[in-house]
């Protein structure tokens, strides 16, 4: 294996103050996806509930050490905040570095795994491979075997990213922006090509690998939780239209496990970069999180939730809701009869509720109780369904009168949107109040004080609950 180095010129709580800072506008966090036990001769496991314990404000989740491994790169993409040409503090961890980080804070149990990303210092190669020894030491050196979710770098050797992922539990490419259009306006060192390239290594050898794992049972697992991308939405003009039709087609061909969307943030004054009165179009995103569900879970297609006509989603009701209320010729849905794709479309059903439905009919009538009790948002459903040939109430089957009752309910959405909040990534620390400027000690004189500060915290929180 080449060794690569990188200078080491930083207290490490400085670069983890720097890095884990610079890693906030990278959603693409989840649930592991995938299992692996632990053999009795290292440290973690990995389990598919195992990750997403706990979320920030914004949605963001926190239970993954997520970190950048440099903050250095040699790209200037307008809308990105360590692009070259911006004055940031730069730093670079070392894998060494990273893998006492994530032992460290994994022994504790403050994370249960790596979310690694990076800027590109000096080539995409030179990159790949620190990022590779990083894995490399974590899982043979240190015997981690828990999560870890990490970048693929655009225009790296195939050979590069294809070693990584068989350290890797999840891999990921950032697609950015939605169309080549947008990628050539903003962040014109990148191309389609380029992104897509890894996207389609990464599936082709996940397909073999499964094959593999058939006939050799104990054969190296590739990227067993599959692969991830991410789209800025906001940054350029694509409507929603255009937006969910990419992340189908990803699904389709990529056989992608998730499409994250990112609410553009402003960050960087430049002049192609779109003003927001309102803020970063977190409403946007949301919606666009509820139409992925639907065409990964409810069996919609992007082209019947939007059009060219109608390009993007109302923002006062939720996709299914809205597609129902442009559909009303396919209801009400008898629930004793329809099948389980119909009841699926219904509005406040959801896939278990529409399984235990189904399980339901083979003992006898469902009535609007039984839905109830099986989960049923009877409060958006009942405009849509009959049970036994009667609706729960009388109501009209008229576009005007359910949309004007179904915005009386007053849709709960995840976040506030009135543009006053600010939106930041949680940090490791926000309950210590560590004074970052004091950082003259020796590294791991300054890492044990992070350490002793975190546990004091939990410790006076376990008090205060007592």
């Amino acid at each position: 294996m080449q060794q690569v180095s990188v200078a080491e010129d930083l207290p490490l709580v400085e670069k983890l103050k720097i890095l884990s800072d610079a890693a906030k506008y990278d959603v693409a966090c989840t649930s592991s996806g995938t299992e692996r036990s632990n053999v009795g001769k290292g440290m973690g496991n990995c389990t598919q509930a195992g990750i997403c314990h706990s979320f920030s404000a914004d949605g963001r989740c926190i239970s993954l050490l997520k970190i950048l491994f440099t903050n250095e790169c040699i790209f200037d993409c307008k809308y990105c905040l360590n692009r070259v040409s911006n004055d940031v503090p730069r730093a670079s961890f070392t894998p060494q570095e990273i893998c006492e980080l994530v032992l460290e804070f994994y022994k504790r149990n403050y994370v249960e795994g790596l979310f690694l990303s990076s800027g590109i210092l000096y080539t995409p190669n030179y990159t790949m491979e620190l990022i590779y020894q990083t894995l490399y030491k974590l899982r043979y050196e240190y015997h981690f075997w828990g999560y870890i979710h990490v970048k693929a770098i655009p225009g790296a050797a195939s050979e590069l990213v294809e070693k990584t992922g068989y350290l890797a539990d999840r891999m990921s490419v950032n697609l950015e922006l939605p169309t080549a259009e947008g990628l050539k306006a903003l962040a014109p060192n990148k191309s389609r090509g380029k992104i897509l390239k890894p996207m389609r290594l990464v599936q082709s050898r996940m397909e073999e690998n499964k094959k593999e794992l058939v006939l050799y049972r104990h054969a190296p697992r590739f990227v067993p939780a599959g692969q991830s991308t991410q789209m800025i939405i906001g940054a350029t003009p694509e409507t929603d239209y255009q937006v969910i039709s990419v992340a189908e087609s990803l699904y389709k061909k990529f056989a992608l496990k998730r499409v994250f969307y990112s609410a553009f943030v402003r960050i960087n004054e430049d002049e192609q970069l779109p003003v927001l009165p309102g803020g970063p179009p977190l409403l946007r995103e949301h919606r666009l999180y509820q139409a992925d569900w639907l065409l990964r879970y409810y069996g919609f297609q992007a082209k019947e939730l939007l059009s060219e006509k109608k390009p993007n989603f109302n923002v006062l009701l939720d996709p299914k809701c809205d597609w129902a209320l442009g559909h009303l010729e396919q209801f009400p849905v008898e629930i004793n009869r329809a099948d389980y794709y119909t009841i699926l479309r219904v509005p406040g059903i959801g896939p278990k509720s529409a399984q235990r439905i189904v399980r339901a009919r083979r003992m006898g009538t469902v009535d609007f109780e039984d839905l109830k009790r099986m989960g049923v948002v009877l409060k958006r459903a009942l405009y849509f369904i009959t049970c036994s040939g009667r609706m729960m109430y009388p109501v009209k089957l008229e576009e005007d009168y359910i949309t004007r009752n179904l915005l009386s309910l007053k849709e709960k959405l995840p976040f506030p949107v009135d543009g006053d909040t600010t939106y930041r990534q949680l940090s490791l620390f926000d309950d210590c109040h560590i004074p970052y400027e004091d950082s003259g000690g020796s590294t791991e004189e300054e890492v044990l004080g992070i350490v002793k500060g975190l546990e004091a915290a939990g410790n006076g929180a376990a008090q205060r609950a007592g």
